[in-house]
């Protein structure tokens, strides 16, 4: 393609979703340029996705040494089993360096042009690139914007990155505090309890709504706590806001009732982790010059076929993706939303399926989701007319768990009682994250439980917890 600007397609971001799309854009033909600020893989190869899995990784394996009991049900003995902290935090790095080395070859391999600069719109098909060398506009047919999301950081929390940090920094393992506070029951939170307690410190975990993991399906959530908070050192407070958290030693946060706001008890701890959410990073994008307005919460707005709108209507030629949009702030999320806005450029219509897209929290063991939870599936079910049906397997009676010795979890599937289109599965278990694309693709296909149940899979394998389930939606037993 060849439109006599200096490329087909510019990326602003080269995070995991604007690599994506590069990808993508160059199998399709069109000439790439990809524009980045810091280093190349953006929050989840540097600051995310990547590192936490390795800290997951290796506090996972000392967990499990440590845990006499479940070793001796094996007839395996461990003696004093130790760890270095630095050695654990270089294996994170190191991994880091790795994938960002990967991700920069795989653009410079396939010829897409990479300008370091902090990239901007300076209008229709412009690109203001400015860099420690100075500014340049560059042009394209069309533009992505990938420019993805910092943490959020709520007003009364004064943040000094060694005793009250974010994930960016707590990512680092620069020590291993003796009591750390963790402030919101997320994945994140979740993730970070359990690399903390996988490695002797105490934590307590400080909760704003009424109940722990509020994003996850009720049930889900009330198992995770008996799995994955309750034999742990965690303490729990709900429904209590960390209403001002000042640096120290030690760290001092005032908890305030989330209703009235007013402090009901004073905590003092070694360190404060804040993991209450991210928020987009699109401040001086330069979209006034086309005419865009963020929303409210400052996300860009998007249709589904991934095109920035201005009053609802699409800008020609104006795309935008990832956690920048709000729609689903998951990396293999802002993959697919770069996949389908480079179709779209290509005039190949096409749109993002969130109902399909997974998601998982590493911890040990596992939870992960896809589609709807039962609340939400009961609020479409009102909605269209429909009854909603739920049914549960466990990993007690699965062979493969039982051999393992890990026993704790569960599978539930929410589907529809008139079609049996399954809406919703939620796992939690070993290998969860790897459970729920088999549940995914289902989704993906609007296919029924009637289907499914006559799939055939693997013996002995973990996956017959999903087999179990749809046969019992179906009453195949």
């Amino acid at each position: 393609m060849s439109h006599g600007f200096d490329y087909d397609l510019v990326i602003v971001g080269a995070g995991v979703g604007g690599h994506g799309a590069a990808l993508h854009a160059v199998s399709c033909g069109l000439k790439t340029a990809i524009v980045e600020m810091a280093e190349m893989g953006g929050t989840c190869v540097n600051r995310g996705c990547i590192p936490s899995k390795a800290l997951l990784a290796a506090s996972g394996r000392v967990r499990e040494l440590r845990n006499a009991h479940h070793l001796k049900a094996l007839g395996i003995q461990v003696d004093r089993v130790s760890f270095e902290r630095q050695a654990i935090a270089d294996h994170a790095n190191n991994l880091v360096l790795k994938i960002r080395d990967d991700l920069t070859n795989s653009l410079k391999r396939l010829g897409v042009e990479t300008i370091q600069g902090r990239g901007k719109l300076a209008g229709p098909h412009k690109v203001s690139v400015i860099s420690d060398s100075g500014e340049k506009t560059i042009t394209a047919q069309d533009t992505i914007i990938s420019s993805g999301s910092v943490p959020f950081v709520p007003p009364g929390i004064e943040l000094d990155g060694k005793t009250v940090f974010t994930s960016d920094d707590g990512l680092k393992l620069d020590w291993l505090p003796q009591w750390v506070a963790v402030v919101g029951s997320g994945y994140i939170g979740l993730e970070f309890a359990d690399i903390y307690t996988a490695l002797g410190s105490e934590v307590t975990l400080i909760e704003a709504l009424d109940q722990l993991m509020p994003g996850f399906d009720p049930d889900i959530a009330k198992l995770a706590q008996r799995v994955l908070i309750a034999p742990r050192d965690i303490d729990t407070k709900v429904g209590l806001l960390a209403k001002k958290v000042t640096p120290g030693s030690p760290v001092v946060i005032e908890l305030a009732d989330a209703k009235t706001k007013e402090v009901v008890e004073v905590l003092e701890v070694d360190a404060c982790l804040v993991a209450t959410g991210r928020i987009p990073a699109t401040k001086d994008l330069g979209l006034e010059s086309v005419g865009v307005e963020l929303d409210r919460r400052g996300f860009i707005p998007v249709n589904d076929e991934m095109a920035v709108l201005v009053d609802g209507q699409p800008v020609p030629h104006l795309w935008a993706i990832g956690d920048a949009t709000g729609k689903m702030m998951l990396a293999h999320a802002a993959s697919a939303q770069g996949v389908v806005a480079v179709e779209n450029i290509c005039g190949r219509p096409r749109t993002v399926d969130y109902r399909s897209i997974p998601a998982a929290a590493f911890t040990h063991p596992e939870v992960s989701f896809v589609g709807l939870t039962e609340p939400a599936a009961q609020e479409l079910a009102k909605a269209e007319g429909f009854q909603v049906q739920t049914v549960r397997s466990y990993f007690k009676g699965n062979s493969k768990a039982i051999a393992e010795g890990e026993t704790d979890g569960v599978a539930k599937v929410i589907f529809r009682q008139d079609t049996g289109e399954v809406l919703g599965v939620h796992i939690l278990g070993l290998h969860a994250s790897d459970l729920i694309q088999e549940a995914a693709n289902a989704i993906a296909e609007r296919r029924s439980v009637h289907d499914l149940a006559f799939l055939v899979h693997t013996h002995p394998t973990l996956s017959e917890v999903l087999d179990e389930a749809y046969k019992r939606a179906v009453g195949a037993h």
